[in-house]
């Protein structure tokens, strides 16, 4: 595992260990069985992004704490230049960054998402709706048992807590923006 990764694991633990809580606690609060979630706090899995938000919403804090450490400071404006958004590596095929990490009570997560075409991810899940406008290249999403194939220009929008996942066509990168109301 990188050292993000070990990090985040840190913290993760370190907050349920400051709200005296158990492994198995936070397990059930994050619908995960309790082996999972020691994988998880032991940095032998990668954490997935759909679980740090549900672990930022159980402990009442900003993802930005759980991947960073600080917590944003800014209340009415965030201006990210390009490539200075904050890079969350999760995921070998999904390279996130994030756009709004400095602003502090987000409502909605907007990042920049690269498909890596060597990959074939799994289904994920999590609270809220997502849009996704796809910026470059050819990507399939895939919404429960629902297929589409989006091209520069073309969006979706779903519920979330649906199963999805995102794949790269055409054996090429494909890019797009999502934004995800939490």
């Amino acid at each position: 595992m990188n050292e993000k990764v070990k990090d985040i694991a840190v913290r993760i633990k370190g907050l349920r260990l400051l709200e005296g809580l158990t492994p198995g606690e936070v397990a059930r609060a994050a619908g995960l069985k309790i082996d999972e979630y020691i994988r998880y706090e032991d940095a032998l899995d990668d954490i997935p992004v759909s679980i740090l938000y549900e672990l930022a919403d159980f402990y009442k804090v900003d993802m930005t704490e759980i991947l960073t450490g600080t917590s944003p400071k800014l209340h009415d404006i965030s201006f990210v230049k390009k490539g200075e958004g904050l890079k969350v590596e999760r995921y070998d095929q999904y390279g996130f960054e994030s756009l709004a990490h400095k602003y502090s009570g987000r409502k909605i997560e907007p990042m920049f998402v690269v498909l890596d075409p060597r990959s074939s991810p799994g289904l994920v899940s999590h609270k809220g709706q997502e849009f996704n406008y796809c910026l470059e290249g050819r990507m399939r999403v895939v919404v429960g048992k629902e297929t589409f194939d989006l091209e520069p220009g073309d969006s979706l929008y779903y519920n979330s807590t649906i199963p999805h996942k995102m794949t790269a066509l055409d054996g090429k990168e494909a890019k797009f923006l999502t934004v995800i109301l939490l």
